[in-house]
Order: C-alpha cells, then structure tokens, then sequence
C-alpha cells in the first residue's frame, strides 16, 4: 500500500511530465494526427487499431519531445513570464539534465513507433521537432518569422496521418498540410496578441510587425481567408482522393465565415478580449473541419 508521501510523489511526477510535454496541446495534436489516419484510409474496414495507437503514441511523444526541449532551452526566459514561470524547468523542479533525458527518450520511443507505421512518417516525425526546437525555438528573440517558421512543423500532424495512413506523400498530404499551415497564423498572432504583455518580457516576437496594430490586425484577417480558401480545396477535385462534398463544402465556408467575422472583429476593436475569443475560434475552426471531413468520408 503506498503512503500519503509516495502518493504526493507520483501525482507531483505526473504533473510535471503533463507540464513539460504541454499535454493538452500533444493531445489536440494527436487528434490532427489521427484526424488525417482516418481520411487516408480506404475505409471503415481498412483502419488498422494497430497503427492508430502507434501513431497516437509517437506523436503524442514527439511532440511531447518539442516541448520538452523547448523549456530546456528558454528556463531562463520561461521564468520571467507569468504564464510559463511555474513550468518544471523554469521554477527548478526539474532539472535541465533531466528534462533533456524525458525529451530524449521520448524521441527515440517517438520515432521507432513511427517507424514501424513507415518511414516516410518518422521522417516527417524528426523533420518536425528538428524544426521547432533548432530553428522555431531560436529566432523566437529574434524576428516575428518565427512564426512563419514555426507553422512548418505545426502543419506536419494533419499530413502526418495521412501518410501513417498510404505510405506517400501526394496532393493529398500537401493540401491537409497547407490548411493547418494557413492556420496557424490567425490562432498565434491571436495568442501574440492577448499574451503580449507576457511575452514582451521575455523579448519574444510573436506578431507580425512587433505591435498590435491595425497592420497585424488586417494580417490576421488576410490569412484566416486563405486558410477558408486552403480548407475548400478538396471540393473541386483537383486534390486526388482527399474530396468532399458540395453539402459539406457549404459547412466548411459557413465555419469560415464564422472565423473570418472573429478576425474582423479583432481589427475593429484591437482588444486583448478580442484576440482571445480569435484565438478559441481558431480551435474550434480546426476541430470540426476534420470532423466534417471525416463525417462526409464515411458517411457520403
């Protein structure tokens, strides 16, 4: 029987690893991952339980890897954010070696798993944290591209799948990779904007001209229609077998819409307030488009 001490220990162990893995976050990122799985599939009968655990694991734990890498690297600038000062790394629960052996370890169980799917998906796997943590996680001091850079491997996970899935990268892989890679922008210049206090003090650059302004205000707008356009190019049948139909199309444009009038409403008003309810927008704009995608795959 454990004691009330061992008890403290292990719940104080499970969540520092939530912490430095960003749980939350691994978790909507393997439910793109698997959100792709299923769309590649020929069909019901042919998902393969197997594969999808694998493939739910190894991303988990490749982005659980990025993560963690990532606090090793910013401790010092993670501690003097409201936001991030209590992460186990920047608050001295953890130590850096430590923290180093968990991302580690997680990238080789990552992209053994991902192996065994194929190779092409562990590829993408190192591509991914190779580009958030060596090149992302650096230029966040240095310039607003970083962004731009960051959106590379956060647009992997969706194509991901569907690799997992056929073993070939093609016009569909690219075109799920190009929705959640236009995604991107309006949901972290959103984050960059209500956060901006916070990451100003770490000298972090997050919006597109450094300010929030009407320049990045009308950017984000600009890119939330691009990531409408992206999202409707499945129903004109240039894009191989990744299709939808006419019904779910007009659901796509409606979810658009409905993003595009939060990123006009950030423009109007310029509002912490407003950038945070883009930002949840974002989320939910992203979780039913592959809902309806999937929907309209096994149900048309």
């Amino acid at each position: 029987m454990n004691t009330p001490t061992e008890k403290v220990s292990i719940k104080k162990i499970t969540s520092d690893f939530k912490q430095i893995t960003k749980a939350g976050l691994a978790i909507s990122v393997v439910f793109s991952s698997v959100a792709g799985y299923l769309l590649g599939v020929e069909d019901f009968k042919s998902i393969d339980i197997f594969t999808l655990f694998m493939l739910a694991i190894g991303g988990y734990c490749m982005v659980g890897a990025s993560n963690a890498y990532n606090q090793v690297i910013e401790k010092d600038l993670d501690a003097l954010m409201d936001r991030t000062k209590n992460r186990p790394v920047a608050s001295g629960r953890m130590s850096s070696n430590h923290a180093l052996f968990v991302a580690s370890l997680l990238t080789i169980i990552g992209l053994i798993l991902l192996y065994f799917i194929n190779p092409k998906s562990a590829m993408f796997g190192a591509i991914s944290i190779f580009l958030y943590t060596s090149v992302y996680t650096p230029l966040k001091t240095y310039t607003p591209l970083s962004v731009f850079v960051g959106a590379f491997p956060g647009a992997i996970p969706f194509m991901l799948g569907w690799v997992a899935a056929t073993n070939n990268f093609g016009i569909e892989a690219g075109t799920l990779f190009l929705i959640q890679f236009f995604w991107q922008f309006p949901h972290f210049w959103a984050i960059g904007w209500f956060l901006y206090e916070d990451y100003e003090k770490a000298g972090f650059f997050m919006l597109p001209t450094g300010k929030r302004d009407t320049s990045t205000a009308l950017q984000t707008v600009l890119y939330s229609f691009w990531l409408l356009i992206a999202s409707l190019l499945p129903c004109i049948g240039f894009t191989g077998k990744l299709y939808i139909t006419p019904v779910s199309a007009v659901l796509v444009f409606l979810l658009g819409v409905w993003l595009i009038i939060h990123a006009i409403r950030l423009y109007k008003t310029r509002t912490a307030k407003s950038a945070k309810t883009l930002m949840l927008a974002s989320v939910g704009y992203i979780t039913f488009l592959q809902l309806i995608y999937i929907f309209d795959k096994f149900l048309r």
